[in-house]
C-alpha cells in the first residue's frame, strides 16, 4: 500500500457545511478552521443556533397572531359558518399527520445513523487507547526488569565470579547493554497522558450520546402521540382534546426549533473538523508528541520513515549481545561455578521475556494499527455522524412545519364545532339525531319531557291554524264526510283532517291510498248498505 491516507475522502456534505458562512455575533466573518477553544469560533457556531432560534420566535409570533385573530375577530355567524370549511380542516390535518409521520421516520433513521457514528468513534478510541496503554505497559515492564531484576542477578554473579576477571568483564558488558536498553526505551514517547485523554473522550462521548439518543427517542414518541391525539380530537369533535393538543402543539413547535438549532450548530462544527482533521490533531498534540510521530500515524505511508526504528534496532542489538554473553557463561562458567547456574538461567529467562516484549512493542508502534483506528473514527464521525445530524435537522424542520399547520387548523375546527352546536340547538329537540336533545334526555329526563310537551302543544296550535273550522258532529257522518271530501279534495294535504284533531300526524300520501279513497267516496252504498240512496 503506497499511501493508506487515500482511504479517507471527506463526503460532499462535509465540504458543503464547511463552506457555509462563519459569522460571529457582530456579523463579522471568521475563519472556518475547527478551533473549539477559540471564543471567536464558538460565536460562529452560536450564530447558527441563534439564527434558527430567531426563526422559532417568528414562527411562534405568527401562531400567536393567528390565534388572536381567530379568538378576537367578530363576524356574522352565517358568514363565519360559511367561511369555515370542514374539508379544508380535514385535508390540513391529514397532510400534517402524514408530514409528521414522515418526519419521525426520517428522525429515527438520522438518530440511528448518529448513534452508529458515535459508537464507531468510541470503539476506535477504545482500541487506540488499548494500543497505547499496551505500549506503555510493555515499555515500563521491560525497563523495570532490566533495572531491578537484572541488577539482582548481576550482583550475585559478581560475588561468585570475583576470582575470574574475564567472567566479571562479561557481567559488566551485560550491565552496560541493559543500561542502553533502558535508555532506548525511555526515548520512546510516553503515551500515558494520551491514553488517559482518549479514555476520557470516549467515556464522555458515550454518556452524551446515550442521553442524546434517548432524548430524541422520547421526542419522536411525543410527536407521534400529539399528532395521533390531535387527529383523534378532530375525528371525535372533542373540544377538550383540541384545546389540550393546541397547548402541546405549541410546545412541540418550540422543541422542534430548539433541536434544529442544536443540530445545525453541531453539524457545522463537525463539518469543519471533518474537512481538515489532520491539522486539528497536529495542533492538539504538538505539546505532547513530536510532529514527526503525529505525521507518521496520520498518513502511515511506506515512504515515511519509522521514527522509532533506531531505538528498536538498538534495543534488538543490545539483547543479542546479552544473549551471546549468557550463552558463553552457561557453557564455560557453570562447570567451574555450579552455583552461578541459577542466576544465569534467571538472566536468560529475563532476556527471552524482553525479546518477546520487543516484538510486541514493535508491532504496536507500527502505524497501521493506530492509523486504522483513526480512519474508522473519521468515517464514523464524518460519514454516519454528520449524515445523521443532517437528517435530524430535516426531521426538526418537518416537525415544526407539521405542527404549525396543526396549530393553525385547531382554532378553525373549534369554530366549526361551535357553529354545528348552534345549528343543533336550533333543531327540534324531539329530533332523534340531535345530540343536544339526547344529552338533555339522558341527564335531565323531566326537563326533556317538559320541553317535548311544550313543543308538541305548539305544534298542535300551528297545525290547527292551518285547518278550517271543525264541523259539528251529527248523525249523518257520510254527508259530513262527503262535504269535507268535496271541500278538501283538491288539496291532498287536508285529506285526513279528522285525524289531525286526534293529535296523530298525517299519514304519508301515496297514489294507492288516493285510489282507495276515491273508490270509497264513489260507492258509499256498498259500505253502508241501503240506508242512504246512492
Amino acid at each position: 500500500m503506497a499511501a493508506a491516507r487515500v482511504e479517507y475522502i471527506a463526503p460532499w456534505w462535509v465540504y458543503w457545511l464547511h463552506e457555509l458562512p462563519h459569522l460571529d455575533l457582530t456579523f463579522q466573518p471568521r475563519g472556518n478552521d475547527f478551533q473549539p477553544r477559540d471564543p471567536g469560533y464558538q460565536q460562529t457556531l452560536l450564530f447558527w443556533a441563534l439564527a434558527f432560534a430567531l426563526c422559532a420566535a417568528i414562527n411562534l409570533l405568527f401562531l400567536t397572531v393567528c390565534l388572536v385573530c381567530f379568538c378576537c375577530c367578530k363576524k356574522d355567524e352565517q358568514t363565519e359558518t360559511k367561511n369555515i370549511s370542514s374539508c379544508c380542516i380535514t385535508w390540513t390535518a391529514a397532510i400534517s399527520g402524514l408530514l409528521c409521520c414522515a418526519a419521525v421516520g426520517i428522525g429515527f433513521y438520522g438518530n440511528s445513523e448518529t448513534n452508529d457514528g458515535v459508537y464507531q468513534l468510541t470503539y476506535s478510541l477504545d482500541n487506540a487507547n488499548h494500543t497505547l496503554a499496551g505500549i506503555d505497559s510493555l515499555v515500563s515492564g521491560t525497563s523495570f526488569k532490566m533495572k531491578e531484576g537484572l541488577d539482582e542477578h548481576l550482583l550475585r554473579l559478581s560475588e561468585i565470579f570475583a576470582v575470574k576477571g574475564d567472567y566479571v568483564q562479561s557481567l559488566r558488558i551485560m550491565q552496560r547493554m541493559a543500561g542502553n536498553i533502558i535508555q532506548q526505551l525511555s526515548s520512546l514517547p510516553n503515551w500515558q497522558g494520551t491514553s488517559i485523554n482518549l479514555s476520557q473522550i470516549a467515556r464522555e462521548a458515550s454518556v452524551i450520546e446515550y442521553y442524546r439518543w434517548l432524548s430524541y427517542l422520547f421526542l419522536f414518541i411525543f410527536d407521534l402521540v400529539i399528532c395521533l391525539v390531535t387527529c383523534l380530537g378532530l375525528a371525535k369533535r372533542s373540544k377538550y382534546l383540541l384545546i389540550t393538543m393546541l397547548c402541546f402543539g405549541l410546545m412541540t413547535v418550540t422543541m422542534s426549533w430548539a433541536s434544529l438549532a442544536l443540530d445545525a450548530a453541531s453539524s457545522v462544527g463537525t463539518g469543519d473538523f471533518c474537512a481538515a482533521p489532520d491539522k486539528f490533531i497536529m495542533n492538539m498534540t504538538q505539546d505532547r508528541v513530536t510532529a514527526e510521530v503525529v505525521h507518521y500515524y496520520l498518513y502511515c505511508s511506506q515512504t515515511l520513515r519509522n521514527p522509532f526504528q533506531q531505538a528498536l534496532t538498538s534495543f534488538q542489538r543490545s539483547l543479542s549481545t546479552m544473549q551471546i554473553q549468557i550463552q558463553g557463561l552457561l557453557q564455560f562458567a557453570v562447570p567451574i561455578f555450579p552455583t552461578a547456574q541459577k542466576d544465569l538461567l534467571g538472566i536468560q529467562l529475563l532476556l527471552n521475556t524482553s525479546e518477546s516484549n520487543l516484538h510486541q512493542i514493535t508491532a504496536l508502534l507500527d502505524c497501521r494499527g493506530l492509523h486504522k483506528d483513526y480512519l474508522e473514527a473519521l468515517i464514523g464521525v464524518c460519514y454516519d455522524g454528520v449524515e445523521g445530524l443532517l437528517y435530524l435537522a430535516l426531521f426538526s424542520l418537518m416537525a415544526a412545519l407539521a405542527f404549525t399547520a396543526m396549530v393553525c387548523a385547531v382554532p378553525r375546527a373549534w369554530k366549526l364545532l361551535a357553529a354545528r352546536d348552534r345549528e343543533y340547538n336550533d333543531i327540534d329537540e324531539e329530533d332523534p339525531f340531535n345530540p343536544q336533545a339526547q344529552r338533555i334526555a339522558v341527564h335531565n329526563p323531566n326537563r326533556a319531557q317538559l320541553r317535548s310537551f311544550c313543543s308538541y302543544s305548539s305544534s298542535l296550535g300551528s297545525q290547527a291554524s292551518l285547518h278550517p273550522p271543525t264541523q259539528a258532529v251529527s248523525n249523518a257522518p257520510v254527508a259530513e264526510y262527503m262535504n269535507q271530501a268535496a271541500l278538501f279534495g283538491g288539496n291532498p294535504r287536508y285529506e285526513n283532517v279528522p285525524l289531525i284533531g286526534r293529535g296523530s300526524p298525517p299519514p304519508t300520501y301515496s297514489p294507492s291510498m288516493r285510489a282507495t279513497y276515491l273508490s270509497v267516496t264513489e260507492e258509499p252504498s256498498s259500505i253502508y248498505g241501503n240506508e242512504f240512496p246512492a
